[in-house]
């Protein structure tokens, strides 16, 4: 019998009644001829709870008993849930992570998933049961509990869903179909955050990568260790409302059609610092040196900006979670001495972030956004892009403004294909069925063998390629005046010239100035810097334009390669050991590149095939 994995959130736990209608669901799951396995949180607000006791106990809780505690609020849901379904007359289980095994590594609080056996799920499954499970929670090779951070039950329910697609250990087909569920207080995901946009609008269906980015932003729906969980393994699963019967929307694999949409969704977060490391040697290895100090306490860093070096001397700006900066600071604060810089540090910052698929074909995108908020007077204070998003840092009291204005400026409230109108003329809407088969328009993208071979690590960082290009210069624009509008005037000339923009990284270097970068096509590089240094002239004389053909671009693809705190540093220490100086870095959640020396391209190339293992 194929699997549905349903996973309730705290909401949808809260209360006694909300837990029974919970439990009707799997029940209609089961009688609907599935096996079913649910995954629940801890209700309502029992996780913050516990926390503010163990904070009435000590200021500085271990780690270890915070995990001990915390774990309960789980336990509590998994054994109610049991109980409602057994009241229903259906046969339930309830098991916490440590007795399935959830097996993960040992950093408490944060702890990632290494494995996850099924034996005793399917044992459960196999004698009729609905099986509960205990989300956010594991146990280490010590028999400690550990439990997952931020999104730990949605992750639990799609490493599980995960686990039981690509079991080994059953040769029935019909037990690797799988589908998964994930059951919350809102009926999808929508174009943006709705109680700051209201005309929002639900999507119906969004790829992998789209929503990685949209998670990792700020998109509150689904947290992004989810969505890596369900790229990796193939797992379709559906984001729906707990409280209705309505569809919800689907993250599935891309298809085709999403090409034809160029910006899907947008996102804010607002927990964002921004820490600025200035007068910097501008030689090999000190960028794997910042970030290597911040991975070894797990500071998972978001956007990086890395100005153009100039006299000996070069600006990394990056952001961090807020409740993260002190002590990013505090760690990053005797080596930024050593190496005879500063450190700088804003909290009332957020991050504002477009993303769609469409961005690989369509140009003028950035263009658009940036007059958007030029138009609403915003300033941006940083840019990064990525293969399928754009991200800039505003004031935190302007953060709602920039996200209403670039929702308007790309019409996110109206239909198109994937919300609200058909994906092609003939297609039907995903379904469940089509998660669970194979065959369909879920079909898998990867091989057996691979996956596999993941399963044994289940949440290690996945590098899936390397590429370089030479054929891209660089134009960048020292001491631009650091006002809104000017961003949309440079672009906006860019495009008149016919060049089209890929990367982009815009920096903070002095007070009320930044640094400005962004590439184009070797063929583009003359028009697009005269027509640069025309509309810098209209701005301010004294900023300088330059650029550079001798430039080589690299990129490194995968999976979460944001939330694995180590990527960036195993990457920047690749290039070091082999004498190689970054002149610029860009990030996201599936890609991060860096722009070196043209002469040292294929040099670099090597090294990081090396480094992350590939041919």
């Amino acid at each position: 019998m194929p699997v549905v994995v349903q996973k309730f959130g705290g909401s949808s736990v809260a209360t006694a009644e909300r837990i029974r209608a919970a439990a009707r669901r799997a029940i209609r799951a089961k009688q609907a001829g599935n096996q079913v396995v649910v995954v629940v949180s801890a209700r309502g607000d029992t996780t913050d709870d516990l926390i503010q006791l163990a904070h009435e106990i000590s200021e500085q809780p271990p780690a270890r008993e915070m995990d001990m505690l915390l774990a309960t609020g789980e336990q509590i849901s998994i054994a109610l849930m049991a109980m409602a379904i057994q009241s229903m007359g259906e046969p339930a289980i309830s098991f916490t992570g440590a007795q399935i095994g959830i097996r993960t590594d040992s950093f408490h609080t944060k702890a990632r998933i290494r494995e996850i056996s099924t034996t005793r799920i399917r044992e459960a499954l196999r004698k009729g049961e609905i099986v509960i499970v205990a989300g956010f929670q594991g146990i280490d090779d010590l028999n400690n509990i550990t439990t997952l951070g931020r999104g730990g039950s949605d992750t639990t329910a799609v490493a599980l869903a995960a686990a039981l697609k690509h079991d080994p250990t059953t040769s029935d087909p019909t037990e690797r179909a799988v589908g998964c569920e994930i059951y919350t207080d809102v009926d999808g995901v929508y174009t943006t955050d709705p109680r700051l946009v209201p005309e929002a609008h639900k999507i119906d269906e969004i790829s992998y990568d789209e929503m990685l980015e949209l998670a990792s932003m700020g998109a509150g729906v689904m947290h992004s260790r989810s969505i890596e969980f369900a790229k990796k393994f193939d797992v379709p699963l559906m984001v729906r409302s707990s409280f209705s019967d309505a569809i919800g929307t689907w993250i599935v694999p891309e298809a085709p059609w999403m090409l034809g949409v160029s910006v899907c969704g947008a996102a804010i977060a607002k927990d964002e610092a921004r820490i600025l490391l200035d007068g910097l040697p501008d030689r090999p290895g000190v960028s794997h040196r910042i970030f290597s100090t911040l991975a070894q306490v797990n500071i998972a860093v978001d956007m990086i900006a890395q100005s153009l070096g100039e006299a000996g001397k070069a600006a990394i700006g990056f952001t961090v979670m807020r409740n993260e900066m002190s002590l990013a600071t505090a760690k990053l604060q005797p080596l930024i001495a050593e190496l005879g810089g500063t450190i700088r540090t804003v909290e009332d910052v957020s991050k504002v972030s477009i993303v769609g698929t469409g961005m690989r074909t369509t140009t003028g995108v950035a263009e658009k956004m940036f007059a958007a908020l030029g138009q609403e007077g915003v300033n941006i204070k940083m840019i990064t892009t990525g293969d399928i998003k754009i991200s800039v840092l505003v004031d935190k009291a302007e953060g709602a403004k920039a996200l209403r204005a670039v929702h308007q400026a790309f019409k996110l409230s109206e239909n198109r294909p994937g919300a609200g109108a058909p994906t092609s003329e003939n297609a039907a809407p995903f379904s469940l069925s089509d998660a669970m088969n194979p065959s369909s328009k879920g079909a898998a993208t990867q091989t057996t063998q691979l996956i596999m071979q993941r399963l044994s690590s289940m949440e290690a960082i996945v590098v899936s390629g390397v590429e370089l290009t030479v054929e891209q210069s660089r134009i960048t624009i020292h001491d631009l005046p650091d006002r809104p509008g000017h961003c949309s005037r440079v672009f906006e000339a860019v495009a008149q010239s016919g060049a089209v923009v890929d990367m982009i990284v815009q920096n903070l270097t002095g007070s009320d100035r930044a640094e400005l970068s962004f590439s184009v096509p070797n063929s583009d590089l003359l028009a697009a810097l005269d027509s640069t240094r025309n509309a810098v002239r209209d701005i301010e004389v004294t900023a300088r334009v330059t650029g550079d053909a001798d430039m080589a671009v690299l990129f490194v693809h995968g999976v979460g390669m944001r939330t694995h705190t180590g990527v960036a540093e195993k990457m920047f220490g690749a290039l070091a050991a082999q004498g190689i100086n970054i002149k610029l870095i860009n990030t996201s959640e599936v890609c991060i590149s860096v722009v070196i020396e043209q002469a040292q391209g294929s040099q670099a190339l090597a090294a990081l095939k090396a480094c992350f293992n590939l041919a």
